[in-house]
């Protein structure tokens, strides 16, 4: 590939060989998968070089979104203002990964110590589940009340997500978080092969339109809950955090601890509330 020549920026899905087996029969085809590929996120001040922040194995697709929405759940930046643009490093050696890496580039100083402190602090996660809810506490005040959503409401967002989930229907591979009104309507939606980075970049689309906090409004995650999605969730303003699944034991500390109200295992007219009960309507 010559230096001028730009590498193709790769779908959400692929198409792959496969052999299916039926009973007795086997047949070739071709099977549309989830893409999933690693992304460096980097982040700048004026007159700063670019430091790794993280890598993320993620479906490509709404990548700015992610970074900004993975700046934000992790408390490295509060505002869009701070944000002077986000760009794919096109300086890197192998031109194929051109969009594998991208720089948040700030208006101020970017800290690097304070990256190190922030992802030393939530690797206590799992070592002692009370040091990190702390150390989140620190970043993140209690949410505040309201609103409150009905029975009927909490039911019918599983159907409004997978209603929306376009690439999983034609993968069956990719995780979902939707961001909906109180009274249930459908805002936003983002996929991903990861359940962090879905909410990522629903958190970093709404982030970069000036939509944040999110106050009001509910969210639903197609898989587990862990505290990871509390705490992005929280950070995020969103007082009401709903799940096809289960969630964690520190992710239900955490919401208690935080005042966010945790409804899981959302499956036709069943659901249970772990945290918070208060913004479910239940009279």
């Amino acid at each position: 590939m010559s230096a001028t020549e730009r590498p193709p920026l790769r779908g959400p899905s692929a198409q792959v060989p496969v052999i299916t087996v039926d009973g007795e029969g086997v047949r070739r085809r071709r099977d549309r998968l989830a893409t999933e590929e690693p992304l460096e996120i980097r982040a700048s001040g004026p007159g700063q070089p670019a430091v790794q922040v993280a890598v993320t194995m993620r479906t490509p697709g709404h990548d700015f979104d992610l970074a900004a929405g993975f700046l934000v759940t992790e408390g490295l930046i509060s505002s869009p203002d701070e944000i002077e643009r986000i760009r794919y490093c096109a300086d890197i050696e192998r031109a194929e990964q051109e969009y594998n890496v991208l720089t948040v580039e700030l208006r101020r100083p970017f800290d690097a110590g304070g990256l190190q402190r922030n992802f030393f602090a939530t690797s206590s996660c799992g070592v002692c589940g009370k040091a990190s809810i702390d150390q989140l506490e620190v970043r993140c005040a209690p949410l505040a009340d309201g609103p409150v959503a009905t029975r009927e409401t909490i039911r019918a967002l599983p159907d409004a997500l997978r209603e929306g989930q376009r690439i999983f229907e034609s993968t069956g591979g990719l995780h979902a978080t939707g961001l909906f009104t109180d009274k249930g309507e459908l805002l936003a939606l983002r996929e991903d092969v990861g359940r962090h980075n879905a909410m990522d970049k629903l958190v970093g689309e709404r982030f970069l339109a000036g939509a944040t906090p999110l106050a009001g409004h509910i969210a639903l995650v197609s898989g587990r809950t862990s505290f990871e999605l509390v705490q992005k969730a929280a950070v995020a303003g969103i007082p009401i955090l709903c799940s096809v699944s289960a969630p964690s034991s520190l992710a239900v500390e955490t919401a208690r601890a935080l005042g966010l109200t945790l409804v899981g295992f959302v499956r036709g007219q069943r659901f249970n509330i772990y945290a918070h009960a208060e913004r479910i309507a239940l009279d």
